[in-house]
């Protein structure tokens, strides 16, 4: 453990940027608050298989790797091996605690932060979560008794967690960058049109197979009006399949795999076709864009249904289930609504999401702060 007048963190979720980008939202806030006011040391814990070893360049912090996956979905002969995964993983989380000697581990989920947080606990290491889903993670579930305190996204998060008491419902932390992004930008880089209203299509780091393959439908019909432009996010996985099919159609916009220059590409939208993970929906607010929502039907306790209908109740969101897909024209519908009074209501309704509210993660860092202070039992260093 650090001195009195230094503060070390580790932080522990990472595989997707839903579990990355709050903790890095997390650390970046800290980072800013306790500038000039004490030493801090700051570190990740990942692995090679998730998105924080592909942007460890970019991370801003040192990236301690462990070895841990979670179950396949399939029969995979992989699954046997995961016992002996998860053994291996709590050793070196364990010789990696040792050595950085954190004050506090800060858990954002993803099968990485398990191990981690579970050798905390056994050290004797303080521990808190930040659970970005209505229905939270087995990281979160199985942290929660020992753990100071759990920041959650989602109100609904709570009736999941046997003993809330320590629990804040603070909202998701996003990047301080989004929504400040430049729409120019974007309009240069990828050659669109500044006059026309544009469509933004999301499916994370990895797209989204079926809302890629409603977008194909709807360029093939060419029934879709003419007067906005799509920019599609289709995901590593799917581009080159995807390339090949949408070259030879005609259509405005442009397609890319991913973009790291979120905030500018969140700029130039003017409504947005999602999936419903946390921080995608936690990015919308803080953008105040309008949106259609696909929840993803296979996610953990239908949290993406929940996520979406916390949207969508307040009249920010629609939601269309992915098995409906093949009965929407999916391109015609967002263009037929920009020209609706509904999507002024929308877009109201998505910029008043944020009125009166504090950021999510300027209560998590302070109430970090005040915890590390309280344990540390110092006054005026942090």
């Amino acid at each position: 453990m650090s001195t009195s007048n230094s503060v070390k963190i580790l932080f522990a979720g990472g595989g997707t940027g839903g579990h990355l980008y709050p903790a890095i939202a997390i650390a970046n806030r800290l980072t800013e608050l306790l500038k000039n006011r004490t030493a801090l040391e700051i570190a990740f814990v990942g692995t090679k298989r998730g998105l924080e070893y592909r942007i460890r360049e970019e991370l801003g912090y040192p990236l301690h790797l462990i070895n841990m996956r979670g179950i396949s979905r399939s029969l995979a002969m992989i699954n046997l091996l995961v016992p002996f995964i998860v053994v291996l993983a709590l050793l070196q989380s364990a010789r990696l605690l040792k050595k950085f000697r954190p004050d506090l581990v800060v858990g954002t989920g993803g099968y990485v932060s398990w191990p981690v947080l579970k050798m905390a606990a056994t050290l004797g290491i303080l521990t808190v979560l930040q659970e970005q889903n209505s229905y939270p993670g087995i990281a979160t579930r199985s942290g929660a008794r020992k753990a100071r305190r759990i920041y959650l996204g989602f109100e609904d998060a709570k009736k999941f967690i046997a003993d809330n008491s320590h629990a804040m419902v603070t909202g998701n932390p996003v990047r301080s960058e989004i929504g400040h992004g430049s729409r120019q930008k974007v309009m240069e880089q990828f050659k669109l049109d500044k006059n026309k209203k544009t469509i933004l299509v999301l499916g994370g780091s990895q797209g989204a197979r079926a809302i890629n393959n409603a977008v194909i439908k709807s360029l093939e019909t060419k029934r879709w009006a003419g007067d906005a432009q799509l920019l599609w996010q289709v995901g590593k996985r799917d581009y080159t399949d995807v390339n090949d099919k949408v070259s030879k159609l005609h259509w405005d916009g442009a397609h890319f795999p991913f973009a790291n220059n979120m905030p500018d590409v969140y700029a130039a939208a003017d409504l947005v076709i999602a999936r419903a993970g946390a921080l995608t929906l936690a990015e919308l607010i803080k953008c105040g864009l309008p949106s259609i929502l696909i929840p993803f039907p296979f996610a953990a306790g239908g949290h993406q249904k929940k996520n979406a209908e916390s949207l969508s109740l307040r009249k920010a969101a629609i939601i269309i289930d992915e098995k409906n897909l093949n009965e929407v024209d999916l391109l015609n519908e967002a263009a037929g609504l920009l020209h609706l009074p509904k999507f002024a209501e929308m877009k109201n309704a998505a910029a008043g999401l944020t009125e009166g509210r504090r950021a999510a993660v300027d209560l998590i860092s302070e109430d970090i702060i005040s915890i590390i202070k309280e344990t540390k039992q110092v006054e005026s260093d942090i």
